[in-house]
């Protein structure tokens, strides 16, 4: 009879073998299973969802003076952003407004300073500049991720009036793409928002979406999007930019086609906000929640402006949903809401 081998180190040297194989190998199960895949790089901060891209945190631009994401995609990948001017594709699309870019927020009187309309190519003497001050924590998921960022709000002599902390959560929600957007703003010095009809929560919507499907060009003749028209519609079942503009309500959505799918997107106004939204929505595809805009969105009855004292602060937050026809917008909201 053969006497047994010494087994002591032998079976030590494989169980650290295996334990760190399976920690190997549970690592590699976390990457997989981590569907929403966020990536932060010093301009910009890449969102990936099962695999796939979904779109960039603009935080820093050479052309934009305010931080944006794009482009916004349906669950199926379907893209219902405008491409431009980030991207120029072969796609009827309008090329006005140029600071409409993808998602954004910025009001259009800050202390008598526009932070709306503010390109660097524009040269507007009044146009304010949110700039990056650091890209916070990033988080990965399995079904969400999450991002966050401060911006210096500055005025064009570069004088800091405002700070802002922003976060984002992407959801993968199986047919949804749902998108949680907090902004909290401290004053620093006195800061008057003004009534304005340009702010703040924006997106600009593919032009398939569009209500109003006439695209104009300088010095051509007017071209028309194919497919049918967009619906814009709102919580209170009130329906089209004529009825919808202006109006306070919980959501506001606009839904049509994109080549042959069937496919909307909803703003979500949360109750905790410091000032609820009145809805800027236009034809031509601008698609934004407005908590300042009363008298400038055509009710005369009260002023909408909101000042400030230093350290005094204002929080929003919002939903943006990305849904296929059908969805029930009505209990998703009562469910965000809870």
């Amino acid at each position: 009879m053969i006497p047994d081998a010494p087994q002591g180190p032998f079976v030590m040297y494989l169980h650290i073998k295996m334990t760190k194989l399976i920690l190997f190998a549970a690592a590699g199960l976390a990457v997989v299973s981590a569907q929403v895949k966020i990536t932060a790089e010093t301009s910009r901060i890449h969102v990936e969802i099962g695999g796939q891209p979904y779109g960039d945190f603009v935080v820093k631009s050479d052309e934009a003076m305010k931080p944006y994401f794009y482009p916004l995609r349906a669950a199926t990948g379907t893209i219902v952003t405008r491409h431009w001017p980030m991207e120029k594709v072969k796609d009827l699309e309008p090329v006005d407004h140029q600071h409409q870019r993808g998602l954004w927020f910025g009001p259009d009187i800050v202390n008598g300073f526009d932070f709306w309309n503010n390109e660097f190519s524009y040269k507007n003497k009044i146009a304010g500049q949110i700039k990056l001050n650091k890209i916070g924590a990033t988080k990965s998921g399995r079904k969400q991720g999450s991002l966050a960022a401060t911006f210096d709000w500055l005025d064009p002599t570069q004088t800091k009036i405002a700070e802002e902390a922003r976060t984002m959560v992407f959801h993968d929600a199986g047919k949804l793409r749902l998108i949680d957007v907090t902004v909290d703003l401290t004053a620093v010095t006195d800061v008057k928002f003004g009534d304005g009809k340009d702010c703040c929560f924006g997106i600009r919507l593919a032009p398939q979406l569009q209500e109003d499907k006439t695209i104009k060009t300088k010095g051509k003749p007017d071209q028309k999007v194919p497919g049918p028209a967009g619906v814009i519609t709102n919580s209170l079942g009130q329906s089209s930019e004529k009825e919808v503009w202006g109006k306070p309500a919980d959501w506001a959505d606009d839904s049509g086609e994109i080549n042959g799918e069937k496919v909307g997107i909803a703003i979500f106004d949360h109750p905790k906000n410091s000032r609820r939204a009145r809805w800027h929505v236009r034809g031509y595809g601008l698609f934004a929640a407005n908590p300042f805009g009363i008298t400038a969105l055509g009710d005369k009855s009260a002023d909408g402006s909101v000042t400030l004292k230093p350290g005094e602060k204002l929080h929003f937050q919002y939903r943006v949903v990305i849904h296929p026809a059908g969805t029930d917008l009505a209990k998703l909201y009562a469910a965000y809401i809870k």
